[in-house]
């Protein structure tokens, strides 16, 4: 099992390239495409999807093996994802 810290790092990492996708007007952003990209074990991005979903940060359609196919981000999601950007910026 994933430690908290694995956890909260494959959830930033999923909303991060979703964040990318979006910005970059890429439609495919499956959950095999998540998961080959980020490297995550399968198991390990259906955990980080679901507790995004819960927050309301993204949206996810299902496999029948409960396994996400395709994960969207949320308005919600986006506008966390550029307040991230915007308070990195200020930063410098």
């Amino acid at each position: 099992m994933a430690t908290l810290h694995e956890r909260k790092s494959y959830r930033a990492a999923v909303l991060k390239a979703l964040y990318r996708a979006t910005a970059e007007n890429r439609l495919d952003t499956s959950g095999v495409r998540l998961r080959d990209d980020l490297g995550l074990p399968e198991q390990d991005l259906a955990a980080a999807c679901r507790y995004l979903a819960g927050e309301g940060l993204v949206e996810v359609d299902w496999t029948t093996h409960h396994t996400p196919a395709m994960v969207t981000l949320t308005h919600e999601g986006i506008r966390q994802m550029e307040a991230e950007e915007e308070e990195r910026e200020a930063r410098g």
